[in-house]
């Protein structure tokens, strides 16, 4: 089958093309600088934003991977405003190209609706694609547990760092994170099934637990001892985040967003990904385990 990988250059893209390409599939990377494609893939120089090589992306494509998500300031306009252009140029040239279908990888949302511009920005380019897709395959996932998330490494650095946990409000709202490995043979799946086309799946993990009891189990597989202080309404989140920006080294543009998400519960409510598609999941410890080892063998963490 021919694939198009947008973000083929990205955490998730760089990592689906190698499981892609194990089940025999030609892959086409589209990315804005271009350079040498991974192992078995070619590289087609373009932006969704601009639509600048999306025609020659999209030709002979069967199934397009949209995997798009630029949290970083431009000067593009908002990031709801740079989502939008995105998704709807990919799907117009998606849709003159015949592709005969989407997949896409967005975020859990909460009852009653998105609670964060993020959130609300992510249902959005969902809603593009699946109106211009004949076969519109969506997951929605909350944190992804793997070394190259940021969520996750926020959350990491946070227990690293500071010797005393100071937990805002939202410690109590809860999530379901995924392993890595997992969302990585969800979203190869996808690709074929004949089950998934249409209404969203919810890509959760095994276990639903807050925000604090993952940031416990983080800390336990880091080997620390932290004083942990939570509180139950404050949140002040412009402030906090702030400080998780300064602590962790993140930009404040990435991190505001993220932690605006955490206002709610994001857990699963749609049909399961994981029982449609057929994936066993890895336990959380296993998930938490797997990546701080893989997160070892690059750079060393805390008191392991």
């Amino acid at each position: 089958m021919n694939i198009l990988l947008t973000g083929i250059t990205g955490y998730i893209g760089s990592r689906l093309v190698t499981r892609l390409r194990s089940d025999g599939h030609e892959v086409r990377g589209l990315s804005r600088r271009g350079g040498p494609a991974p192992p078995g893939a070619t590289i087609v120089a373009g932006d969704a934003l601009s639509g600048d090589g999306l025609e020659r992306a999209m030709d002979g494509i069967e199934v397009a991977y949209y995997l798009i998500h630029s949290m970083e300031p431009s000067a593009h306009g908002t990031l709801a405003i740079r989502e939008r252009r995105a998704a709807e140029s990919f799907a117009r040239y998606a849709a003159a190209a015949g592709v005969k279908r989407t997949v896409y990888l967005g975020g859990l949302i909460p009852i009653g609706g998105p609670a964060s511009a993020h959130l609300e920005s992510r249902l959005e380019a969902e809603r593009i694609l699946r109106d211009a897709s004949p076969c519109p395959v969506s997951l929605r996932a909350s944190i992804v547990i793997g070394v190259g998330s940021r969520p996750f490494r926020l959350l990491v650095r946070l227990v690293e760092r500071l010797p005393v946990m100071i937990l805002p409000g939202w410690h109590a709202n809860r999530t379901s994170p995924i392993d890595e490995r997992d969302m990585i043979e969800l979203l190869a799946r996808a690709a074929t099934s004949d089950h998934v086309c249409g209404d969203p799946l919810d890509a959760g993990g095994p276990e639903e637990l807050s925000y604090g009891e993952l940031v416990a189990r983080i800390r336990y597989h880091l080997l620390l001892d932290r004083p942990t202080v939570s509180f139950r309404t404050v949140t002040a989140t412009p402030i906090t985040s702030r400080i998780v920006a300064t602590v962790t080294g993140e930009a404040h543009a990435l991190v505001g967003p993220l932690m605006e998400s955490l206002a709610t519960d994001l857990l699963p409510r749609h049909e399961s990904a994981a029982g449609v598609l057929g994936v066993k999941l890895h336990s959380l410890d296993a998930a938490i385990e797997h990546s701080l080892r893989e997160w070892e063998t690059s750079e060393p963490l805390a008191a392991r």
